[in-house]
């Protein structure tokens, strides 16, 4: 079963939690998900700023408890029907974060395998990464109907093993537009999985919406 939780939090409510970047928020979300310490991450999360304050999304594969931190009336959670996955076009909302590796130039002029990651730049590196991942991922997008924009460097800070304070830098882009599923066993598990890197931060949930025919 799949779920998926929403959090409607104001900004001075926030504020109050010292819920400031995106380290923060991915330490309160865990505490939806008690008695998990030291387990790896199952669930994957999208934090939008709107008017009225930020919405949180959720999507898991075990039940979200509401946490201490959440008012009950902001809290709303219940599970996907499997039907909703059986759709063949959807409208689709993404927060990424792109990236290739570079490889470190060696004294003989060779690249290494295991370079360093860094932000795709340009429209066009963006799509073909997109393009990729639905291949992957059993779905194909619309190019005539995809949209893509920089939601800018996203700074936060957390604590290294030896306790010290070191600051994290993504950059975010926002894809949206309509896809068609190819694969339907391997685009469910693509939902569940997530795109991209970064995932922990808030980064490759799939927002998806049936287009009805």
């Amino acid at each position: 079963m799949t779920y998926l939780a929403q959090v409607d939090l104001p900004f001075d409510a926030a504020a109050k939690l010292d819920l400031r970047d995106a380290y923060d928020w991915h330490q309160a979300i865990w505490k939806a998900f008690p008695g998990r310490d030291g387990q790896k991450r199952d669930f994957l999360t999208r934090l939008d700023q709107r008017r009225e304050g930020f919405r949180l999304l959720m999507v898991s594969q075990i039940e979200p408890l509401r946490p201490p931190w959440c008012p009950e009336d902001n809290w709303k959670a219940k599970p996907i029907p499997e039907s909703y996955f059986t759709r063949s076009r959807y409208r689709f909302q993404l927060c990424a974060n792109p990236t290739k590796k570079v490889g470190k130039a060696m004294p003989d002029g060779s690249l290494t395998k295991n370079g360093r990651r860094v932000p795709l730049a340009r429209r066009e590196e963006v799509v073909d990464w997109i393009k990729r991942k639905g291949g992957q991922g059993g779905f194909v997008v619309d190019e005539v109907t995809l949209r893509t924009f920089p939601r800018g460097r996203e700074y936060f800070q957390k604590r290294d093993r030896n306790g010290k304070a070191v600051t994290g830098l993504h950059s975010a882009v926002e894809l949206e537009g309509v896809l068609s599923v190819t694969d339907p066993a391997r685009f469910y598990e693509t939902f569940k999985r997530g795109i991209g890197s970064a995932k922990a931060f808030g980064f490759g949930l799939l927002v998806i919406v049936p287009i009805e025919v």
